[in-house]
């Protein structure tokens, strides 16, 4: 019988630590940081821009509004090298504009794309000089 209840216990003592290993991570899955997170807290916007969300929206940043305007909106049908092309020429606005390009590696519903573009300047801000020697004329 002691022999029962010894296996018993060390069975019960390796679950215990296992159990309190998995509520911990489940706790910390739950809690979002960063701006990937519901509610897009960081305002990011997908590169390339896609026609799904050709509309504005309302707190749109500066930099969004500036590559919608530059960069042709790519769908699903569009050819790889135009949606490649595209890819690149938003990322370059995204920085020349003063935004930060953020990767996606988990995609879902709210976020689909693979890179987004993450806005540092205050609405309305330039973000270079008029007579900036890295500005393309």
């Amino acid at each position: 019988m002691n022999f029962r209840l010894i296996k018993a216990l060390r069975i019960i003592s390796c679950l215990i630590p296992a159990a309190l290993a998995g509520a911990t991570a489940t706790a910390a899955e739950a809690e979002c940081s960063g701006c990937l997170c519901p509610g897009n807290p960081c305002r990011l916007c997908p590169l390339p821009p896609s026609s799904k969300n050709a509309s504005a929206m309302q707190d749109e940043s500066d930099v969004c509004r500036k590559i919608r305007e530059k960069v042709p909106p790519v769908s699903a049908n569009t050819d790889p090298d135009e949606h490649y092309a595209s890819l690149d020429k938003s990322i370059m606005e995204c920085v020349r504009n003063g935004g930060d390009v953020v990767m996606n590696s988990r995609r879902n519903k709210e976020f689909p794309s693979k890179h987004y573009c993450k806005s540092y300047l205050a609405p309305g801000a330039s973000s270079a000089p008029a007579n900036s020697s890295r500005t393309k004329k």
